[in-house]
């Protein structure tokens, strides 16, 4: 285990630093703009456009009241990298993209894939994609959340990235269909199995200022191992601890996944929620099922609207010099006791504040006060947490 860090003052001097490199970058009259115009592609006169994308992310996790009865404390203040993603990209408009991306803090494998645009009968992909199960993870990028990081059922419920096909339509106003079948793992040769998996999204309302989003997801998993196991961490994701975990659920066949998913928008203000459950399938023991939610409202202070594309939320882009900021407050719960599998409850209370600057720089602190009991332990950690984010 790794000491604690000695003091606060290594949470104060990231943000301080990168407050300062963020107003210096929002200087005005600079005859290139560093905010916005970088660099990252170009088109040839066949109009194939060629370019590199990324999501740089640097944060620090502080723990305190995680004391054990022992004396000890359950977590380790860290700072370090959160994620080194970068993909490189080629696609012509409305015909083809292929993408290939890879994490180099993680030393993962992440979207990598070829795309297929038609007219009328909707987008084919292939390659490793996100399933679908998970509003939060499955739509919305690592890049664009309003919180630092996903709430407890997402974590538990999703499956990430598998290799697959889907399929997505969006023409019919209103309407976005996506389903896919998943087998063989992934890229990193892990997560054997086959999945079934799809996904709907019905927007009643939808324009420049105004979204109403309502959506289900349903996969099916087929275990190549016979072993599920349904864990999350305490939306701090440098600890490998968790807080709630079930253990290996040996003689596992199949695991069930249904996401329900609504979202509000109406200028500067937002609501999003979700309501997730998984069900394993084992042939040892009693089944297993589990249930979470969360649900979070979002204020953009300078009047910016959160803007909505094909079924999920980006970031804000800023009207002004000094950028846009936002706060946001979540509340997440996750139950995965059932029967004679203790896996734990835990629910969560998240605060945060986002400040973005231009279009690829943004600077995010959470608080988050998390209630946990596993068995005779429990657990209820305060965690605070700063983050310094280029995008591109």
């Amino acid at each position: 285990m790794k000491p604690r860090l000695s003091a606060a003052s290594r949470p104060l001097l990231l943000l301080g630093l990168s407050t300062g490199i963020a107003l210096a970058l929002a200087a005005p009259a600079q005859a290139y703009d560093l905010l916005n115009d970088w660099p990252t592609r170009f088109k040839t006169a066949s109009g194939v456009e060629y370019g590199v994308r990324g999501t740089i992310q640097y944060d620090s996790n502080h723990f305190s009241d995680d004391t054990l009865p022992n004396g000890t404390a359950r977590f380790d203040d860290l700072e370090t990298w959160r994620r080194k993603e970068t993909y490189l990209y080629a696609r012509k408009s409305g015909v083809w993209e292929l993408a290939a991306g890879y994490d180099f803090q993680s030393h993962v494998w992440v979207d990598a894939y070829f795309r297929l645009f038609t007219k009328t009968a909707g987008d084919l992909r292939v390659g490793q994609i996100k399933t679908p199960v998970g509003f939060e993870e499955g739509a919305i990028g690592s890049g664009s959340t309003t919180f630092m990081e996903r709430a407890l059922p997402v974590q538990a419920v999703s499956q990430g990235r598998r290799i697959g096909l889907d399929w997505t339509y969006e023409k019919v106003p209103g309407w976005l269909l996506n389903t896919g079948v998943f087998s063989g793992g992934d890229l990193n040769g892990d997560n054997d199995g086959t999945t079934w998996a799809g996904r709907a999204v019905y927007n009643p309302v939808k324009n420049e200022s105004s979204v109403v989003h309502l959506g289900i997801a349903a996969s099916i998993e087929e275990r190549d191992d016979g072993i599920a196991r349904i864990r999350a961490r305490p939306e701090a994701n440098l600890t490998p601890i968790r807080l709630i975990d079930t253990g290996n659920l040996t003689g596992t066949d199949q695991i069930r996944r249904v996401g329900l998913e609504g979202a509000w928008a109406q200028g500067p203000f937002s609501l999003q929620g979700e309501f997730l459950t998984v069900d394993a399938s084992r042939r040892t023991a009693r089944n297993f099922a589990a249930e979470g939610a969360y649900l979070y409202g979002s204020w953009v202070v300078t009047g910016e609207t959160r803007p909505y594309k094909s079924g999920a939320f980006g970031n804000v882009k800023p009207n002004n010099d000094y950028g846009a900021v936002e706060v946001g407050l979540r509340y997440s719960t996750l139950d995965l006791n059932d029967g004679v599998v203790a896996g734990g409850k835990q629910h969560d209370w998240t605060l945060g504040v986002n400040w973005y600057i231009g279009q690829h720089f943004k600077l995010q602190a959470n608080h988050i006060r998390a209630f946990s009991d596993k068995g005779a332990l429990a657990l209820d950690p305060k965690i605070s947490e700063l983050r310094a984010q280029i995008s591109f």
